[in-house]
């Protein structure tokens, strides 16, 4: 369902959980090596969603990117957002969540997933805000609660972030004092 985030649920939301590929990348990876033989790994990340995220975490949200696979792109995105990178071998997230809910001390209603493929149905069956991307697997859009109208990896996330905080009432004062921030930094 695109349309707003209902507002009740919104301000029941304390933990953001993103997926990555698919979700913060268009879901392809280059994949190479050096010369002396060390792989490396390559993703596309959108820069609008970094700071969508930005903008959520100075609403007081925990945000945290939950992968299906170990990356050192992904990981070095995460540092550079100043969020927390988490992996699942071979796709399980499940557990991964758990222990974020667990400690928080929040519970599963507490939580959006934005997520897009089949290994993430089982967190957006438990989320209490359940979004799809816009080219999210069929079974994963008729999971979710709500599906942006952007693509993953192509401001999905950004979206997301703007939707969350519009329907909790915050966006409007979070913009303002991002531009209040940069009026007075040249100062």
């Amino acid at each position: 369902m695109t349309g707003a985030i209902a507002a009740a649920t919104a301000r029941r939301i304390r933990l953001v959980a993103l997926d990555v590929d698919g979700v913060m990348t268009d879901g392809g990876i280059y994949m190479g090596a050096t010369e002396d033989g060390t792989p490396v790994e390559l993703k596309r990340f959108d820069i609008t969603d970094q700071l969508g995220i930005r903008i959520l975490v100075w609403a007081g949200l925990d945000v945290a990117l939950v992968s299906g696979r170990p990356s050192k792109a992904s990981e070095l995105r995460a540092a550079e957002l100043k969020i927390p990178y988490y992996a699942g071998p071979g796709g399980y997230k499940v557990p991964i969540v758990e222990r974020l809910v667990a400690e928080r001390g929040i519970t599963w209603d507490d939580v959006a997933c934005v997520c897009d493929d089949l290994a993430d149905v089982p967190i957006l069956r438990r989320a209490g805000l359940a979004v799809a991307v816009a080219n999210a697997v069929a079974e994963v859009r008729a999971t979710a609660h709500w599906t942006t109208t952007r693509e993953g990896g192509r401001g999905a996330v950004r979206e997301f972030a703007e939707a969350l905080l519009r329907a909790r009432g915050e966006w409007n004062e979070r913009v303002d004092a991002y531009y209040r921030e940069r009026e007075g930094a040249g100062a």
